[in-house]
């Protein structure tokens, strides 16, 4: 990439020169590939020069690259934990019968490839600066002990050849999927382990997240000529293409032979996706000072879907711009493929037979992700929900905001509906646990998607919906391109909301304590009413309890929760707000005492809007005969 290119894309998005910044460093990532795409055999092999820059204090002795593909053959990591999980019961189907753990793309599809069908990765040699180097396989991570160490602040290159085999189609990468998608392009080429302030991450491939090394990709895939691709970054060569990525009305010049050479470029990203079909129909809409790419098989499922997915998609940027900050590269693809979805940088993989309904849903999902998981990029596997949680909070408003239908509904109703669920099936687990080392598909899958949401709605709760939604606008802006963690989050909101919050996350992150709070007398004394409530559950939190006059006039009577150290502001300033004293965590119970005699009182409610996690809100409402 040139000084010129990267310098344009940080003006993109400059930062409120009012905001402070933290920042943390990184290693830094150049590849450069030279594929040759055999698809008569599924196979290719690769050439790939990477300049090594590490920025960290530390010198390195070893350095680790994932070779994602070996997981695709029987008896691997992936096959046998699959095949493990598959045996749990984790509750019942609708006829009575035991509901097992499959995750339903892999079962144990895995363990029945033959040599044909399997995925391979193999480095056939790696030299550091021209010099050979030894190396060991485990299976998906390769471990090189280097002859020369890299010393902090230098920059070294990896010369590496390999060749691979596109295994069929079971999660994420491969060939041949169900909606008939060729080649599903991801995780396709040895990478470099991310190492951080807390170390080397060669996490070996499980099932489930990433995490990746900021850098620049020029990629070059020379394939048989009848291919379509759609791919991360910039095609660099349109015009010898064509395909839909010529300028309009131009001529194309395509090269003599029965091979097509692509060549992209993608600045300032941590992984590079690619897919590819004869049959793919590639359209294209301008939104907002970007290219937006979709490519897709046109049949009787997808002719009146993909056509008017484009129009939907500058909806949804519109909103996403405002509440989450603005997307920063020039161009983005939609690409029918993979298993369900799949998010990449500049690129997503989804399955398009669907609905229209389905369709956008998948697509506002993914590309959300190119917010948590491409442009925050927090560590995935050690915190799935702040990628996986925070899309989909940001997807159901989205939707609900963008489509008539539903607009007015409560955008986070299934997201509490699923976390309710764990909390009564006792397959919960903290929400620190590492995404590959939970119990069971289920308890990873709501926890991460669905009481990651919860997390960040019940913010609002807690800091109010104002700050909360200020707030992650500021996190974008301070640790884009930084991998942030928890803490980091956290430390946004408190500067934001002025509230202290670590409790929040010792207590909804760190436990699986739960909250429940209930309304368990109510009394008049001396001509006023006295409210007692309890803390039925282990997790404290601050309280809204709602008064309706017997006029309908409602009142606020806000508990703040005394690890606070501060109050939320009035969100509501149509209705009336009396503050009271904390509520100290340490008591179960607390006196709210109300100038007001009961019998003028028609009933009082715990948190009306819900948000408030509680796992039981029979005891919330109370209603005086």
């Amino acid at each position: 990439m040139t000084k010129s290119l990267l310098t344009g894309l940080l003006i993109v998005a400059l930062c409120p020169a009012t905001w402070a910044q933290s920042d943390r460093w990184q290693q830094r990532v150049k590849y450069d590939m030279d594929i040759k795409m055999d698809v008569s055999t599924h196979r290719f092999t690769g050439k790939q020069k990477l300049e090594y820059t590490n920025n960290s204090p530390d010198t390195l002795k070893r350095v680790y690259y994932h070779l994602y593909w070996n997981a695709f053959q029987p008896n691997s990591m992936m096959d046998t934990r699959s095949r493990e999980l598959g045996k749990i019961v984790v509750g019942k189907d609708r006829e009575g019968n035991n509901r097992y753990d499959w995750d339903g793309r892999v079962m144990d599809r895995i363990s029945k490839l033959s040599p044909s069908e399997t995925g391979y990765q193999k480095v056939l040699s790696l030299k550091l600066n021209g010099k050979s180097q030894k190396f060991t396989t485990d299976e998906t991570v390769l471990i090189v002990d280097l002859s020369q160490p890299v010393l902090p602040h230098s920059t070294v290159t990896f010369d590496m050849d390999f060749e691979a085999q596109v295994p069929v189609q079971i999660r994420r990468s491969g060939r041949d999927n169900k909606e008939g998608v060729d080649y599903s392009m991801a995780q396709w080429y040895p990478k470099m382990a991310e190492y951080d302030y807390e170390g080397w991450h060669p996490d070996p491939y499980i099932a489930r997240e990433f995490y990746g090394v900021w850098g620049d990709y020029d990629v070059k895939i020379s394939i048989d000529q009848k291919y379509v691709l759609a791919a991360t970054g910039y095609l660099q060569n349109p015009q010898e293409i064509g395909y839909g990525y010529e300028k309009a009305g131009s001529s194309v010049k395509r090269p003599r032979g029965k091979e097509m050479t692509w060549h992209f470029v993608a600045p300032n990203v941590h992984d590079f996706v690619w897919a590819a079909d004869p049959e793919y129909k590639h359209i294209t809409r301008e939104i907002d000072g970007f290219t937006a790419h979709f490519f897709y098989i046109e049949n009787d499922k997808t002719k009146d879907t993909w056509p008017h997915l484009p129009g939907k998609m500058a909806e949804a940027y519109a909103y996403a711009k405002a509440h989450f900050g603005p997307y920063p590269y020039k161009q983005y693809s939609f690409i029918q493929g993979g298993d369900g979805g799949m998010e990449y940088p500049m690129a997503t993989l989804i399955l398009g037979n669907g609905t229209m309904a389905g369709l956008y849903g998948v697509a506002v999902h993914e590309w959300m992700h190119s917010w948590y998981q491409g442009m925050l990029a927090t560590n995935e596997s050690l915190y799935p929900w702040m990628d996986e949680g925070f899309t989909t909070f940001a997807e159901d408003n989205i939707i609900y905001n963008t489509t008539p239908s539903l607009k007015g509904k409560w955008p986070l109703q299934n997201s509490y509906r699923s976390y309710f669920y764990l909390t009564g099936n006792g397959l919960e687990e903290p929400m620190s646990t590492h995404s590959d080392h939970y119990n069971t598909n289920m308890g990873y899958s709501i926890t991460a998607y669905s009481k990651g949401a919860v997390f960040m709605e019940q913010l609002g709760y807690i800091i109010g919906a104002a700050n909360r939604d200020q707030g992650l606008l500021n996190y974008y802006w301070e640790w884009r391109f930084k991998h942030p963690n928890v803490n980091d989050f956290i430390r946004v909101m408190e500067k934001q909301s002025g509230i202290q919050l670590d409790w929040y996350k010792l207590y909804f992150v760190y436990s699986t304590k739960h909250i429940d709070y209930g309304i368990q007398s109510v009394e008049e004394r001396n001509g006023k009413t006295v409210v007692t409530l309890a803390r039925v559950g282990k997790m404290p939190m601050p309280i809204d309890l709602v008064l309706t006059t017997k006029d309908g006039k409602k009142i606020m009577h806000y508990i703040p929760l005394g690890l606070m150290f501060n109050n939320k502001p009035n969100e509501d300033p149509s209705m009336t707000r009396v503050e009271h004293a904390n509520w100290k965590w340490t008591s179960p119970t607390y006196e709210c005492v109300i100038d007001m005699p009961k019998n003028e009182i028609q009933s009082l409610e715990i948190d009306p809007s819900q948000r408030m996690a509680d796992v039981d809100r029979e005891n919330n409402v109370y209603n005086v005969d």
